[in-house]
């Protein structure tokens, strides 16, 4: 093992890819292998999508995210009336495993690993890939990447669930066994810190609720009869990378280290891979200004630089053009390369956590540590994660947080350049526009595709789907059926509608 490597004080722990991993989940880190760059893109057709995906690949992305529209994030088909107005708004509209099709058209799902943001329709997207996948000839056994399936944090942070908490749990657990036993190199959740981050929490809070919910997921699989020392292995986490550079990189170390421990001590796990906070991370998109949007090329590039430095597995960096609609290609492409400059340019990568032995570092990750779990020990007290949404404990603390970071910004406590400071008059940059005939085309795509295929083989699949629904039996199955017979998102969330009914937040 190299010298920086064996490094050791009091506050270190252990050095990199031991337990509780502080200092990296891999003895070589970067050395041996360089976190993944996942640009997160969708844009208002499938096909549009994919002239993007191809785009992203040519210039070096190694990972593909897919970022989907509002109604295919709530279990609506395009064509539905309360799709109106935001199919392809704020990424892909996928309906249909046509959809899906033409999304990686000619991009080879044996060798690309693909990450999924969406949580009430998880299950139905990773149905359409599988089948997919299988139309493709290519094994499950090959296919690789991560769908977000964090449904918690919709309760709390964004408001895209669909089902009460217990049924959406069910559901997930349900995909849990199913990828165990047939996508053995699928992550089957990526429990996001982010969103809450976004909603307006501070980054102790970001840690604290994650780990909150991820517990409760993996009690649920518990229960279910599932091993955690086997579907642990496959549980991935999603955080932000906010302004506050020190602190990031101390909050990433202090998340690996919660982690490691929680599985360890709540549940017993003895498998090294079970115990790894694996984590992808994202640039802070509320930190993004439309005053001077070019400034937040710099705001990305710190915020990646606090996420290399804490030993993130993979990271999406935020075009500048964000804050003012989807990204435009060249947009994209600076967001890349910023990530690739850091990559081969600043010679980070040769060294495994290179702030190890600051004090300072070391201090707040310490401090992080100790107020996660006063948090932690909190919401164990009020009942789990699920009672602390449904008691809004979560909600509130986080409105409280951004209600005080705003006053801040409102009185130039807090200096945000180009907003309350250094300011100057708008100018216009070119953005990326909705096309408004793709979303006539997908409309009329889908309508095509309802009214030529074998009604009677959709109803017999949507049956089953429901009988299903009504007992103990693995959902994931039924749906990857009912998928095959061109059954769509909308038909399929309305059978489970039907039969969990939805979810009003009191």
């Amino acid at each position: 093992m190299k010298e920086e490597n064996n490094i050791n004080n009091s506050k270190s722990n252990i050095t990199a890819g031991h337990f509780p991993y502080r200092r990296g989940i891999y003895e070589g880190m970067y050395k041996d292998k360089l976190w993944t760059m996942r640009q997160y893109s969708g844009m208002t057709s499938a096909i549009e999508s994919n002239k993007r995906f191809k785009y992203l690949l040519g210039k070096g992305v190694n990972g593909l995210s897919v970022a989907f529209d509002l109604p295919t994030q709530i279990g609506y088909d395009s064509d539905h009336p309360m799709s109106i107005g935001e199919v392809g708004k704020v990424g892909v509209p996928i309906s249909s495993i046509y959809d899906m099709d033409l999304l990686f058209d000619k991009i080879d799902l044996s060798k690309i690993s693909t990450s999924m943001t969406i949580n009430s329709t998880a299950c139905i997207l990773l149905a359409f890939y599988v089948c997919v996948a299988e139309k493709r000839g290519i094994p499950l056994s090959k296919i690789q990447g991560t769908i977000q399936n964090d449904i918690l944090k919709e309760y709390i942070a964004r408001g895209t669930y669909i089902y009460p908490p217990d049924h959406s749990l069910r559901i997930i657990s349900d995909i849990f066994e199913f990828c165990s036993e047939n996508i053995p190199k699928w992550n089957t959740i990526s429990i996001s810190g982010y969103h809450i981050r976004e909603a307006g929490s501070s980054l102790v809070q970001e840690l604290a609720f994650t780990f909150a919910n991820a517990i409760t997921y993996v009690e649920t699989a518990i229960k279910k009869g599932l091993d955690p020392n086997v579907f642990g292995s496959r549980i991935s986490f999603f955080f932000n990378a906010h302004n506050g550079f020190l602190e990031e990189i101390a909050k990433f170390r202090a998340a690996r280290e919660i982690w490691a421990s929680i599985m360890k001590t709540r549940f017993k796990v003895t498998n090294e891979k079970a115990l790894k906070c694996r984590f992808h991370v994202q640039t802070g998109g509320s930190t993004l200004t439309a005053q001077q949007p070019q400034n937040n090329i710099a705001r990305t590039t710190i915020q990646a630089l606090s996420a290399v430095l804490g030993g993130a597995q993979s990271i999406h960096t935020n075009s500048y053009d964000e804050a003012l609609g989807l990204p435009t290609e060249e947009a994209a492409k600076i967001a890349l390369r910023t990530q690739q400059l850091i990559a081969n340019e600043t010679n980070l990568v040769k060294f495994v956590d290179p702030l190890f032995g600051s004090d300072l570092i070391e201090t707040l990750t310490e401090k992080y540590i100790l107020k996660v779990n006063e948090i932690l020990e909190e919401i164990d007290q009020i009942g789990g994660a699920v009672k602390a949404i449904e008691d809004g404990y979560m909600q509130k603390n986080i409105s409280q947080t951004a209600y005080e970071y705003q006053k801040s910004i409102d009185n130039n406590s807090t200096l945000i350049v180009g907003l309350n400071c250094h300011e100057e008059e708008d100018v216009e940059i070119d953005l990326q526009q909705i096309n408004a005939q793709s979303v006539n085309d997908q409309i009329k795509k889908l309508k095509k595709i309802k009214k030529n295929r074998d009604s009677a083989s959709v109803a017999r699949s949507l049956e089953e789907l429901k009988t299903a629904a009504e007992s103990e039996s693995n959902l994931m199955p039924f749906i990857i059926s009912a998928a095959k017979n061109e059954c769509t998102l909308g038909e399929i969330s309305d059978i489970f509608r039907g039969c969990f009914g939805e979810y009003k937040m009191s």
